[in-house]
């Protein structure tokens, strides 16, 4: 019998192999295809993420925003931003709301260690890693003097 023009239903055989649980190699491959067809936006990349994270820490009036670009220089990331809040409150209330713009704008859900006593949040959003400090915990640090590169500020671009 001649399936129905208009039936998107699986013959038997494939119905009952897409029913079964997936391998690892059979999973990769069907995450790559799914990849490979499905439509990229061509504005979901490193600099329009990082444009995004500077533009919200804007909005949340975050201090002493410095990015550190790292392509090139680590595969931990593209770019590194470290920003200050005033208070344990406002870091937690930055992180939270830039998780949430992170997710909102279509860059994936972003991994946020450090938030339950915020003196130090780390939000992990793949292409963009951001630092979040109480201004006593960034200075204690020092993370823009440690990823410095060149071996001067001229390296950082943003500051404030």
């Amino acid at each position: 019998m001649a399936p129905h023009p208009g039936d998107t239903r699986l013959p038997m055989s494939e119905a009952l192999a897409a029913s079964m649980p997936l391998g690892p190699a059979q999973a990769a491959a069907k995450l790559a295809q799914s990849l490979a067809t499905s439509p990229v936006k061509p504005e979901m990349n490193a600099a329009a993420l990082h444009q995004l994270v500077l533009s919200q820490l804007d909005d949340d009036q975050a201090q002493e925003v410095v990015t550190i670009p790292l392509e090139g220089k680590s595969s931990i990331a593209d770019h590194m931003v470290i920003a200050s809040g005033r208070s344990t409150r406002q870091v937690a209330s930055m992180a939270q709301k830039l998780a949430e713009k992170i997710k909102q704008a279509g860059f994936g859900h972003a991994r946020v260690e450090g938030l339950p006593a915020a003196d130090w949040v780390l939000i992990d959003a793949g292409d963009v890693v951001i630092h979040l400090f109480r201004p006593e915990v960034r200075s204690f640090y020092n993370l823009e003097r440690m990823w410095a590169f060149e071996g001067s500020e001229a390296s950082m671009l943003g500051r404030n």
